[in-house]
């Protein structure tokens, strides 16, 4: 029994022998060791050929996505257009200490280390896998390979990709470039990625301007930009960004980037309250529309446009712009009912205003807003210029030296017959242009056919001059030349143009015929190009004595005929009104020694297709002419735009009087400075216009009806001659004028 139990404790004794000798001969140290290195091993060999897999890729779908910046002449900002609010900068364009600040926020070994931190991808790793959100602890660089090459996805092989491809980045490329990239791709809150739009968001300054305390705040944003946001964040966001600046600030000391002392009466800047970013409501889509197309007539492409990263700054004056804006609202819009009058809803307001000795566009007005009306009324060219191309037949006759049919030299004192529905003499195709009003002047002077906007005169000199003539002379002063046929009844101003081109023309005439080219950009610059500016100024049009003289002419338009409306003593003008066929258009362009202006109304039916309709009953005022609603517009900017007035005069040399060059005294004594209420024209055709020439109704009248019998008021004795008596002639007289409107 005793051996029986020895044997059967010393089998038991055996078999557990085995048994732990068995489990430790599988887990010895040098098993486990081997087994270790052999998962190192293999690790290393699947990073390396994850390595060699892996190429740097090309940027992602919004890397390289920049928002285009639109400023006002003095930088002030107009309105950003684009996908992405970003515009890259060069690194160099932001301050030293704040790049540093950047680098002391979020990786203090980033010109040290290798574009990698091992533990903090290794955590991330682990709390991705684990469910726990976003890692934290990468590096700049792997921050900049995610915002540029890859994606924000939280997945362990976008995290695997970012490592490979940071020390593939940190090898080739140096870390300046690395971190400009981090810095223009990394995302701020309130709608900004990149650095500049940031600091604009933030602090309204450029990031070329951006202090160091400002920087600081910027870089300790990154690390939650909704919850460290200052204008929204919980007291808790506020101590905890406020920690981060500090903490910021504390590492850019340690590692020797700031003095102590500077770091010790340094205080926090707190950012500006959120500001909506400008849209395209109001006028700022036309303007941002008519610099967008000028950059494309310059040679960039709706693509290249389209690819961001442009700050184009305008020529608009901000100041002025405003000012055009209020005074088509004071002198229009605040006497239009557009929802309870069918006319008024159809009226249409357009407007360019320009330097003339450079060719500026210092303000523009294209709509009651370019979210509501798409088409710009100050570029459209649908409308006809009616008697604004008068001026331009006139410099053509004193350009060529024309004469009469009966050979005398045509000048400012040339008498015509200014018959209404005279047939013109010498021309092939018939013409006989019915005046406004039907009314007849007899001989008149052509200073006083300009004054009163004589078509029978007009009609007749373009005859005289030839009409292929008279076109050629129109295109060299800036007309767009869109075809319109070499015929009598351009006189009437027949073709198309927009504002922007009639303020070009007369800017012309403004300049003593050097031509000006209008343009809206001041400059237009790109991180790889720059778009070649606009000439503003070009050759002689026509000689300074032509120019000089239409200008003298057309300061008695605006001092004794149809533009009144835009006189006043605080500046020195010359204009002209135009009213186009069947009221469907009503114009005033005139200008200053300093400024030239073209004002338009336009009648457009509010159903679809826009067609052309009349303005007659504008503002239940009877006829929207030329010297009504569009001259009053005028004078109102003017004035404002000339801060209140200007002592500048026309500066005119040797001004062509005509065949004789002499300028006679009036006969009679000034009358007073009023004006009869102007009479409603005829909106029928006139039975016996030319079947070949369009009817015209023309610019505005002054004049009472022809039963009226008071003497003419004779014209200034030192620019007019004067015109033999007609006891039809009305006075100049003006009742009820108002001049308290202007520069309200």
């Amino acid at each position: 029994m005793g051996r029986a139990d020895a044997r059967r404790g010393q089998g038991r004794g055996a078999r557990r022998a085995g048994r732990s000798g068995g489990i430790r001969g599988l887990f010895t140290w040098r098993k486990l060791l081997g087994t270790f290195f052999g998962f190192c091993l293999l690790a290393m060999g699947a990073f390396l050929a994850l390595y060699v897999y892996v190429d740097v890729p090309a940027a992602n779908a919004t890397a390289n996505k920049q928002s285009n910046v639109y400023k006002y002449s003095d930088g002030t900002l107009l309105a950003r257009a684009g996908e992405v609010n970003r515009e890259i900068v060069d690194l160099s364009e932001v301050p030293k200490d704040v790049q540093n600040a950047f680098v002391a926020a979020e990786n203090k070994s980033f010109y040290q280390d290798q574009g990698v931190d091992l533990k903090g991808t290794a955590r991330g790793l682990f709390n991705t896998l684990s469910g726990k959100g976003k890692q934290g602890g990468s590096t700049i660089t792997q921050q900049y390979v995610k915002n540029y090459y890859l994606t924000q996805d939280p997945t362990v092989s976008r995290k695997l990709k970012e490592l490979v491809i940071s020390l593939k980045v940190d090898q080739k490329m140096d870390k300046e470039y690395i971190l400009a990239g981090y810095m223009n791709t990394a995302y701020y809150g309130r709608g900004a990625s990149g650095i500049q739009a940031a600091a604009q968001a933030y602090y309204g300054v450029d990031a070329k301007d951006l202090n160091l305390s400002q920087g600081a705040y910027l870089a300790s944003l990154l690390q939650a930009p909704s919850q460290y946001d200052w204008a929204v964040a919980s007291p808790t966001g506020k101590k905890l960004v406020s920690e981060r600046w500090g903490y910021t600030l504390d590492n850019m000391v340690e590692k020797g980037w700031l003095d102590s002392s500077k770091r010790a009466g340094m205080k926090f800047t707190r950012p500006q309250e959120p500001k909506a970013a400008p849209g395209m409501e109001g006028q700022t889509g036309y303007l941002v529309e008519a610099a967008n197309e000028e950059l494309e007539r310059q040679g960039i492409s709706e693509e290249a446009r389209e690819a961001g990263g442009w700050t184009i700054t305008l020529n608009i004056d901000k100041k002025r712009q405003e000012e055009l804006e209020q005074a088509v609202d004071r002198q229009l819009e605040s006497k239009l009912d557009r929802k309870g009058n069918k006319i008024d809803a159809t009226v249409q307001a357009g407007a360019t205003s320009v330097n003339p000795k450079n060719g500026e566009v210092v303000a523009l007005y294209g709509g009651v807003s370019a979210t509501e009306h798409w088409v710009s009324n100050a570029t459209r060219r649908d409308y006809q210029p009616a008697s604004t191309f008068k001026p331009l037949v006139l410099a053509s006759a004193l350009e060529n030296e024309s004469e009469t049919q009966d050979g005398r030299l045509i000048g400012l004192d040339t008498v015509y017959d200014g018959t209404s529905r005279r047939p013109v003499v010498g021309s092939d195709i018939p013409f006989k242009p019915q005046n406004e009003d039907d009314r007849s002047y007899g001989d008149i002077s052509v200073q006083r056919a300009m004054d009163k906007s004589v078509n029978s005169v007009f009609a007749q000199m373009v005859v005289d001059v030839t009409p292929s003539v008279v076109k050629q002379t129109a295109l060299d002063l800036g007309m767009p030349d869109k075809g319109f046929p070499a015929v009598p009844s351009i006189t009437l101003g027949t073709m198309n143009a927009s504002t922007w081109d009639m303020a070009g023309v007369f800017a012309t005439l403004d300049n003593h015929g050097k031509k000006v080219n209008p343009h809206i950009i001041k400059s237009a610059e790109h991180r790889d190009r720059t778009a070649e500016p606009v000439d503003g100024t070009g050759g002689q049009a026509i000689s300074r004595k032509t120019a000089d003289t239409v200008t003298r002419s057309l300061t008695g338009v605006v001092d004794n005929g149809s533009g009144h409306e835009a006189n006043t003593s605080a500046y020195d003008a010359a204009g002209k009104t135009g009213t186009s066929e069947n009221n469907k258009a009503a114009w005033f362009a005139g200008y200053t020694p300093e400024l030239t202006t073209a004002v338009a109304l336009y009648g457009e039916s509010v159903k679809a297709g826009g067609e052309q309709v009349t303005l007659t009953g504008t503002a239940s005022s009877g006829r929207a002419n030329g010297g009504g609603f569009p001259a009053k517009i005028w004078a109102d900017y003017t004035l404002a735009a000339l801060n209140g007035g200007s002592t500048d005069t026309f500066d005119l040399e040797d001004v062509e009087r005509g065949e004789s060059g002499v300028t006679q005294a009036p006969t009679t004594p000034p009358a007073t400075t009023e004006t009869p209420e102007e009479t409603e024209p005829a909106e029928t055709e006139s039975p016996s216009q030319s079947p070949s020439e369009p009817p015209v109704e023309e610019s505005p009248s002054t004049e009472p009806p022809p039963s009226q019998t008071t003497p003419p008021t004779p014209t200034d004795s030192a620019t007019l001659p004067t015109d033999p008596v007609d006891p039809t002639e009305p006075t100049d007289e003006r009742p009820g004028r108002d001049d308290s409107v202007l520069g309200q």
